[in-house]
């Protein structure tokens, strides 16, 4: 359907022609429980004024029938008015009603109304997604983030379901079918894309929050968790209650601002694109944040950052939103780094920057070096851009550079500016200024151009050490050089640095210890640390102590030696975080070579005690092996990993965390050799065990992946483990497991079924798509020309959602340096400029795929020809 990307020019002109006053919405949900209905009734009656009679504009509504439309009173033709995803309003009164009546569409991608039947037991489950532009799959509106309004909504449904919205239900109608039409209490006015409704056998639990907000004012909210019925055994209501009130004391007593949606309910829901949403009212969260098996620490801590991440979204996004995409950060940079900041303080983890370090900033920086990257205040044309922008750059890079804000102008003057922010903007929507100037007065000083320096350039800077020491080991001078060359314009971008040195030595127990820590601001590209002259030198001087700033870090050539050597004995996690993250770094760069990473990351991991960490330590140690080894090498260091993974396993605490993810990892590697398959075949049959380590059904089918990738698990095996876990998350692991047989027919059928099949939804796509890509690469040679015939093809007929994912994760990027040759000459990098030179008229959003994994293959050849060529000069 045309006219669906909606651009930012075309917004702004609507913006200026129209303001909304409300919205009454109606479904019939009905026949959702008949898989072969593709549709549902759907009206909405809108109201809005306009400045200029006569005037005319247009609604968005992604439909494949339109009944009627009535403006003010006139029945307009639909032939007439309806142009594709679009409604044409002509000559508009100052003040307007419209009513739209027309079919929606059930979803199977996760955008709009997604349906969803539990394999469990067979019951139909409906929620809605809309960020950042799909309300119009389900309801007639003017899609944009500026036009809020309010929201009345009315869903008919089947009596024994469950049915919510971002208000509190008002009241019920029954009717003589057995059916009910749910009405609910009109919302606080607030954007399109956050409003909601949740449909089917839900499981509901429920409880409260009370707290003192303002001027000692007593504030309830009642609290509600969602859940399909099969999973109702599983949800940790308590905990995660527990988890969401805390959060709530902590915002409020933080951004002096109450609560301003009534209700706050949590649905845990299937097959969902996302890890959460900020539905105000109704906040959906993907359902595997309910653990069905065994869940480590670090994935409730997890789930506690993503609760606390949507929780801040109530005011720095919802109560408050950017006027379009290009403030995207203003929400989700401000959630991230609330996000993390919530889970370290008012739920009292200690791991919380931690994880922040080790994971959160690896994909901003990651994003940040792609050719694909961008100032954090990005340049937003069009809704297909905005929807690849929830990227690396606006979620993490924005929070690791408000981290570097709150160091800079002190966290008393950003949560000033927050607390004015809310008053002065609430229901309303901003841009980068309207937050500056309460930043600017907050702090007293003019942060425009921290705000220019930071935000609105790109690319990663490089913080290093130059150092100079006398005959007895003193330094006789420190200069911090940083090299920030802004990757969109090719200019010098340095930027103002508040960061702390740490001073780390090797104590007499071999333990690496901070002996000092001196505060600096590094700006320009050098600054003198005058305070370190005559100071003895350290083991490792840590240029980026406590992880205050967002840059790359390069070590003095003692620090060096002392990480490769030492870096398990560094007893900060932080610290130590960030020194193993600052390697990773130099791997990807092809500054440090697989083996050498991998063999620091062995030591550290033996030692870690952070799960975080470990878990992070061992997805790099295997992604540096398969990606930035030469395939000469490969081999042999992929059965020392997995050597050292399987004594890790046997030698890790019963019953732990660690123990876990040892066994987690042992899976993943059994997928590149066969080497475990005795130990993982041997767990499944029982004929082995390891005390403390239960078989889920998690680990269960992470294991048969493992042995079916190496040929080493029968149809009729996987079969049967399928007739164990008839649930959504088995139906995933087998998919997978079935894919990853290394058979040409195999391939065959799954490239047929993700490329021109309609079958699967966006949860078995992925399976279905993972499963694929594992196996001998040869095995995937056949589809290496036909992925860029046919990538036009699928952009331009499925949703983004899935196209998207196909695109990306069909990309033929695990290939290898051949003999003699340049990563610019190999055929895949041939074949992927040939595409971009042929098609520069392609859709933006695809060619930035394209470039991206052209971009992470080329950095894996760079790396492999810079290890054949170490090997040839040693």
């Amino acid at each position: 359907m045309h006219n669906e990307n909606l651009r930012r020019d075309e917004a702004a002109a609507r913006s200026a022609a129209i303001s909304v006053a409300s919205y009454d919405v109606t479904l019939d949900l009905r026949t959702a429980e008949d898989s072969a209905s593709i549709g549902f009734p759907s009206r909405t009656v809108i109201t809005f004024t306009s400045p200029a009679p006569g005037t005319d504009t247009f609604l968005d509504f992604i439909s494949p029938e339109v009944g009627t439309v009535n403006l003010n009173g006139t029945a307009l033709e639909p032939a007439v008015v309806v142009d594709g995803a679009r409604i044409r309003l002509p000559g508009l009164a100052e003040h307007n009603s419209v009513t739209v009546d027309g079919t929606a569409l059930f979803s199977r991608s996760g955008e709009g109304l997604h349906r969803f039947e539990d394999p469990a037991d067979g019951a139909t489950y409906l929620y809605t997604q809309y960020e950042p532009a799909d309300a119009r799959r389900v309801f007639a509106c003017f899609e944009q983030p500026d036009l809020k309004a309010t929201f009345t909504f009315h869903v008919r449904a089947p009596e024994s379901w469950t049915v919510a919205s971002n208000g509190a239900e008002s009241s019920r109608d029954r009717h003589d079918d057995g059916s009910v039409t749910w009405h609910f209490e009109p919302t606080r006015r607030i954007s399109t894309y956050i409003t909601t409704v949740l449909a089917g056998p839900y499981a509901t639990v429920a409880d409260e929050w009370t707290g003192i907000v303002g001027d000692g004012e007593v504030l309830t909210v009642p609290l509600s968790l969602y859940c399909r019925r099969s999973l109702a055994k599983h949800l940790d209501a308590e905990r995660i209650f527990d988890s969401t009130r805390r959060g709530l004391t902590y915002f409020h007593d933080l951004f002096r601002y109450p609560y301003p949606f009534g209700k706050y309910d949590q649905a845990f829901v299937p097959e969902y694109n996302l890890g959460a949403m900020e539905n105000p009212g109704l906040v959906t969260f993907t359902e595997s944040y309910v653990f069905q098996s065994r869940a480590t620490q670090a994935q409730y801590e997890a789930r506690d950052n993503t609760i606390m991440h949507e929780m801040a979204h109530m005011w720095f996004g919802d109560l408050v939103t950017m006027t379009w995409w290009d403030d995207l950060w203003l929400k989700e940079s401000f959630a991230d780094f609330m996000g993390a900041l919530a889970v370290a303080e008012a739920l009292d983890s200690p791991s919380s920057w931690v994880t922040f370090a080790t994971r959160r900033k690896a994909w901003a920086y990651l994003q940040d070096q792609l050719p694909s990257t961008h100032p954090i205040v990005a340049d937003i044309v069009d809704l297909e851009a905005a929807k690849l922008n929830f990227d690396g750059i606006t979620y993490a890079k924005g929070a690791s550079v408000l981290k570097q804000l709150v160091a800079y102008a002190g966290f008393d003057a950003f949560a000033a500016a927050a607390q004015a922010y809310f008053r002065d903007h609430a229901y309303s929507n901003t841009t980068l200024e309207d937050f500056l100037g309460a930043l600017s007065t907050a702090s007293g000083r003019d942060m425009s151009d921290w705000a220019r320096r930071w935000l609105q350039t790109s690319g990663v800077p490089q913080l290093a050490a130059e150092v100079e020491t006398d005959d007895d080991g003193a330094y006789t001078s420190v200069t911090i050089t940083q090299r920030a060359v802004d990757p969109g314009t090719q200019e010098s971008a340095p930027r103002p640095h508040s960061v702390r040195l740490g001073l780390y030595s090797l104590d007499a127990n071999g333990r690496l210890l901070r002996t000092s820590s001196h505060s600096a601001l590094v700006d320009g590209e050098h600054t003198a640390i005058r305070a370190l002259a005559g100071v003895p030198q350290p083991d490792l001087l840590l240029i980026n102590d406590d992880d205050l700033t967002y840059a790359r870090l390069v070590f003095d050539e003692r620090s060096v030696a002392t990480l490769l050597a030492s870096v398990d004995r560094i007893e900060e996690p932080l610290a130590r975080a960030v020194c193993l993250a600052a390697l990773w770094s130099s791997t990807r760069d092809a500054l440090l070579s697989a083996e050498d990473y991998v063999a620091a990351a062995e030591r550290a991991a033996q030692a870690e005690t952070v799960v975080g960490i470990l878990q992070q330590l061992l997805q790099n140690a295997g992604h540096a092996i398969e990606r930035y080894a030469p395939r000469v090498t490969r081999p042999a260091l992929r059965e020392r990993f997995a050597a050292f993974l399987e004594r890790g396993l046997k030698s890790a605490q019963p019953g732990s965390d660690h123990q876990l993810l040892w066994a987690r990892a042992t899976a993943a590697v059994a997928r590149k050799t066969p080497t475990p398959a005795p130990l993982l075949r041997g767990l499944l049959d029982g004929s082995r065990s390891l005390e403390g380590l239960a078989v889920d059904d998690e680990l269960a089918w992470q294991l048969w992946q493992g042995l079916a990738a190496q040929n080493l698990a029968t149809a009729d095996e996987l079969e049967a483990a399928l007739q164990r876990d008839r649930t959504a998350a088995g139906r995933v692991g087998f998919t997978t497991a079935c894919t990853a047989v290394p058979d040409a027919a195999v391939k065959a059928r799954a490239w047929k079924e993700i490329v021109f099949g309609d079958r699967l939804s966006n949860e078995l796509l992925s399976a279905t798509i993972a499963g694929f890509r594992e196996g001998p690469v040869e095995l995937r040679e056949p589809y290496v020309r036909p992925y860029f015939e046919e990538i036009d093809r699928v952009w331009r007929e499925l949703p983004i959602e899935m196209s998207a994912r196909i695109v990306r994760g069909l990309y033929p990027g695990d290939h290898d340096l051949g003999a003699d040759e340049a990563p610019r000459d190999h055929p895949v990098v041939v074949l992927t400029d040939s595409w971009l030179a042929g098609h520069a008229d392609a859709p933006q959003s695809l060619r930035r795929i394209v470039l991206e994994e052209r971009d992470h293959l080329v950095r894996a050849l760079r790396a492999q020809a810079a290890a054949l060529q170490d090997q040839g000069t040693r």
